[in-house]
């Protein structure tokens, strides 16, 4: 379990509004401290059941969260993941630049097949 002081310091990094606490974002951030926290607790103690079945939950938990931020906002939860970093992160960097790379090379070969039109005014 967190700490207050350390929630509060999580809701106030990334909270959406002077008065929020429960939005996907402050609850993806705090599960991802608390799903830290419980791994680090897991290596330690390997036969700790309780505390891995709370683990997964946590992670279940987080992601659906995710997935629904994914859905709903998804400048948000880009930036969100990258501050967090989660591996969701660095699969969404892979993917945007493979895809900048497959534009860059579509528009290439368009610009090398294709000559430009002039347009004569009359």
């Amino acid at each position: 379990m967190l700490d207050k002081k350390n929630k509060e310091k999580l809701i106030k990094k990334f909270r959406t509004h002077d008065n929020d606490t429960g939005s996907p974002q402050v609850q993806i951030a705090i599960l991802t401290a608390e799903i830290e926290q419980l791994s680090e607790h897991l290596k330690a103690h390997k036969h700790d059941y309780s505390s891995r079945r709370g683990l997964l939950k946590k992670v279940a938990e987080r992601r659906r969260l995710l997935k629904y931020l994914q859905k709903e906002d998804a400048p948000a939860f880009a930036e969100l993941a990258t501050k967090l970093k989660l591996k969701i992160a660095q699969k969404l960097q892979e993917e945007e630049e493979e895809k900048a790379l497959k534009e860059k090379k579509f528009d290439e070969v368009l610009g090398e097949n294709e000559p430009e039109e002039e347009v004569e005014e009359k």
